[in-house]
């Protein structure tokens, strides 16, 4: 079920499908993938049983709702290759989550996986506004995760002359953009933020560098963030979304023509929206938690899986697929502080609208008797290190009072000199640190 690009290299046929096309592929590949589960994954066949249903029920796209979601923790109970559709010699390559809250989950990819998942990254590198002989810094973390890797060969198969930077190594990073000359940059938001700072502290003018595109994932970002990161950088940055267990980076990319939210590669990625509490499926335009369900994966096919980000379908502009809208948060990373639901995007952009304060923010979250205690982290910019304590305390007050009017919290803000907050080394950034007692 490869795809090949076209003559030019540019879009895929699909991308400008009409409606009935795209459904009409969708469906075809929605009953192979169904039955492909139902018959080689014992887990498959015996939820699908327990709820009732079988691939042979599948009649129209509508049908999938009566077929079982799947969880991490399925994942994770089929520990180490249960979860396989085909033998594991036929697996050409297995990568694997950290297991840092557990046993790791894992996936595995077969040659055509490999294949296609290079297809659809390339797709989104250009749909990013990267062509064939652009270098490519990759700063995705490389090995067990599948950011470095999914990003290097989707920037290969375009055409791209590929930098495999990894992560870290901040002061090296800067040294090989401006020797080498990269157009792209394919990194996590947060990191691009300690690179930016690091060119700064060189002297460096951020937005004389050869960097043109930056393609970001991995990790939640706000709009803010996204004008922020443009107006130091001189950047179009742009919004990879994926995630492991369906495959990587690569299920959906934002258009540098519009910028209006990355468009689901419906065509090997079925996404419904549901109630996190009840399942029910919700209309395109409502938010709610977003599930996948593989159309053409071979070693992994998941059913339903529900992904845990929140956020909204939305109808196609710049392709004929949806896209979704900004990742607003998680629903296992929605914190409860006093009985007020809080994600941590919603601080960085109230953060990111106060020009003092750099990009860099921590959320610690502890108990006092009964009661949450929420302090919030944050630093000036360089430009604003000159800043007395007095001036530090006064914008601590303003962000204090900007959380408790638009979110409804009451928080300690500190305010400290730049460089004190904790920066990533490698890859996603560690946005709250909980020492409440479980």
């Amino acid at each position: 079920m490869s795809e090949s690009r076209n003559s030019k290299g540019g879009r895929d046929a699909i991308e400008h499908a009409s409606q009935d096309e795209l459904k009409s592929l969708q469906l075809e590949r929605l009953k192979w993938s169904l039955r492909h589960a139902y018959d080689n994954v014992p887990h498959y066949r015996k939820s699908f049983d327990a709820a009732g249903v079988h691939p042979d029920d599948l009649k129209t796209l509508a049908d999938l709702a009566r077929f079982p979601f799947t969880a991490k923790q399925d994942l994770r109970d089929n520990y180490p290759f249960n979860m396989f559709a085909v033998p594991r010699e036929k697996v050409a390559r297995i990568h694997a989550s950290s297991g840092t809250t557990g046993k790791p989950t894992v996936v595995g990819y077969t040659a055509r996986d490999i294949d296609n998942w290079a297809n659809l990254v390339a797709r989104s590198i250009w749909a990013a506004g990267g062509r064939p002989g652009d270098i490519a810094h990759v700063a995705y973390g490389y090995g067990l995760f599948t950011g470095g890797l999914g990003a290097h060969y989707g920037a290969e198969r375009l055409g791209c002359s590929v930098v495999p930077m990894s992560g870290g190594q901040t002061e090296r990073q800067v040294q090989l953009i401006r020797d080498f000359g990269p157009r792209i940059i394919m990194v996590t938001p947060s990191y691009f933020c300690n690179i930016l700072e690091e060119m700064e502290r060189e002297g460096m003018d951020p937005r004389e560098s050869s960097l043109r595109i930056g393609i970001f994932g991995a990790e939640p970002w706000t709009g803010q963030m996204r004008a922020d990161i443009e107006q130091r950088s001189g950047i179009d940055a742009l919004d990879i979304y994926g995630l492991s267990e369906v495959m990587g980076p690569g299920v959906a990319m934002e258009c540098v023509e519009s910028k209006d939210g990355p468009v689901v590669w419906e065509d090997h990625f079925y996404p419904e929206i549901i109630d996190p509490d009840t399942g029910e499926v919700l209309p395109d335009g409502e938010e709610g938690e977003l599930v996948f369900t593989s159309l053409t994966k071979e070693a992994m096919p998941v059913i339903r899986y529900r992904t845990r980000d929140l956020t909204r379908l939305l109808p196609p502009t710049a392709r004929s697929m949806r896209r979704i809208d900004k990742i607003t948060g998680r629903s296992d990373d929605m914190l409860i502080v006093r009985g007020v639901n809080l994600f941590p995007t919603q601080v960085e952009e109230i953060v990111l609208k106060m020009p003092e304060l750099a990009a860099q923010y921590q959320l610690v979250l502890t108990r006092s008797g009964n009661l949450d205690e929420l302090e919030i982290l944050t630093e000036v910019r360089a430009e604003y290190d000159h800043l007395s304590v007095a001036d530090r305390d006064a914008l601590a007050k303003r962000l204090q009072h900007a959380v408790k009017t638009y979110i409804g919290v009451s928080a300690r803000v500190t305010v400290q000199t730049a460089g004190l907050v904790e920066r990533t080394l490698t890859g996603k950034a560690r946005r709250v640190i909980d020492k409440r007692q479980r």
